[in-house]
């Protein structure tokens, strides 16, 4: 065992965090156009041969209780891995959505390397689903991605710039480089603080709604939503700032419009949502595991000016942005790092229970490739991110943009959330609603 192969404390979080009503992984749902009847069992006998030879998905996670590390885990090749434990072909369905549902819902194997793959013919043979779910503590977003796109068809991708050699360092004498370390422990040490003290200024200003949380049921729906990225441009060069502004508004407006639609009311609400910042460098998959931070906003759901709620959205993206990944209250994921080993596996399930005083809803971006992913030949029409529904919360929403189309991919709770469906349909609708604002 080396340093190495021990979970960076953020992934030993999410490992010890999980309960069987609380999956932490994450997941894709990409839809394929079928090229023959056979595609799917094709496209599943590829996965199984391609996943032997990838090295990431051999990596099993092992709870260690040596001195040097005790309670924590380490990622370690799994001597008997057999990709057919983890490429599944499940018989043709009429929804792949509804069978995505029923997938997300089931813990990963923690005794073996924690994926799969779900391989989902359609009915009428047209098209078929791979499912991928990777659990949160083996990859972040940007890691699962490099992970799937290793058993797809290969692309041609530009190669990655390389980086400069650091300079040789100068061996100090012990004396003269321990007051660094201390100031530099000194300073993670205030950050952490800093961090934890903006979280409670934060809770204690925030009004939020039951509708977003709620008790454990261990059930999933899962739903899509496609948007094409031209509105999206459309509404962004009118109004300003990014294109992930913009998406972010269309969830607050889309929850706006479900909770008046169901009777819950959107008065005064404004939902805290959690925005996860990769701190991945471009075009790197390693190391492996999360590098992630965020950014804690509140969702103007209250606002009824459609552009109102757009400028709230980017004025508060803006000011994190300002503060960096590292500050304010959306960065307590950091905190992880000044947590030992042993206190992550002890207070795992408080952790988990602490997310719903943190934020209500996520709302994550996935990056894909702007070229075209095929499976055998087969090419990808569709991509819907799923995220990890954290303890308490009955909606997450993950953003994929992919070829000129946004996809929204929600997950949640079945019991909570059974109108899964009007939620998605108002995603839709707020597009419009943007547009015909910018338009009047």
């Amino acid at each position: 065992m080396t340093p190495d192969d021990l979970l960076a404390p953020l992934d030993l979080a999410f490992w010890n965090i999980e309960s069987p009503e609380h999956p932490m992984h994450l997941g894709a749902l990409g839809v394929f156009s079928s090229l023959s009847p056979a595609s799917g069992a094709h496209a599943a006998d590829l996965l199984a041969a391609r996943a032997a030879a990838v090295p990431g998905l051999r990596m099993r996670i092992r709870d260690v209780w040596q001195p040097t590390a005790f309670g924590g885990a380490v990622r370690e090749p799994d001597p008997e891995f057999d990709p057919l434990h983890h490429v599944r072909l499940h018989e043709p369905t009429a929804d792949f959505q509804a069978a995505a549902g029923r997938l997300m819902e089931r813990p990963l194997e923690r005794g073996r390397p924690p994926w799969e793959a779900h391989v989902l013919p359609a009915r009428d043979g047209d098209s078929f689903a791979v499912l991928f779910k990777f659990h949160h503590a083996l990859a972040d977003g940007l890691r699962a991605l490099t992970l799937a796109a290793a058993v797809l068809d290969p692309m041609d991708l530009p190669a990655p710039r390389p980086r400069p050699a650091a300079p040789p360092r100068a061996r100090l004498p012990r004396v003269r480089r321990l007051p660094g370390l201390l100031r530099g422990a000194l300073s993670d040490v205030g950050r952490a603080l800093d961090i934890g003290a903006s979280v409670a200024v934060h809770t204690l200003g925030m009004r939020s709604t039951a509708a977003l949380t709620a008790g454990p049921t261990g059930t999933r729906r899962t739903a899509g939503v496609v948007v094409d990225l031209d509105d999206v441009h459309r509404v962004r060069k009118v109004v300003g700032g990014t294109v992930n502004d913009v998406l972010i508004a269309v969830v607050a407006g889309a929850l706006r419009r479900w909770l008046d639609e169901r009777g819950d009311g959107s008065e005064g609400v404004a939902p805290r949502a959690l925005i996860p910042v990769s701190k991945r460098r471009p075009r790197t998959a390693h190391p492996q595991g999360n590098r992630l931070s965020g950014y804690l906003i509140q969702l103007p759901v209250h606002d009824p000016d459609p552009l109102g709620r757009l400028g709230a959205v980017r004025a508060a993206m803006d000011r994190n942005k300002d503060a960096g990944p590292g500050r304010g209250a959306g960065a307590v994921a950091l905190l992880a790092d000044h947590v030992p080993a042993l206190g992550h596996r002890l207070g795992g399930p408080l952790a988990g229970q602490a997310a719903r005083l943190w934020f209500d809803i996520l709302v994550t971006s996935v990056p894909l490739p702007s070229l075209g992913l095929k499976l055998g030949g087969n090419p990808v029409t569709e991509v819907y991110p799923y995220a990890p529904l954290a303890r308490g919360h009955s909606l997450a929403v993950a953003i994929s943009t992919y070829r000129g189309r946004v996809h929204y991919g929600l997950v949640a709770d079945a019991a909570a959330v059974p109108d899964l469906d009007r939620f998605a349909r108002a995603l839709s609708e707020e597009v419009e609603t943007l547009i015909t604002a910018c338009d009047s």
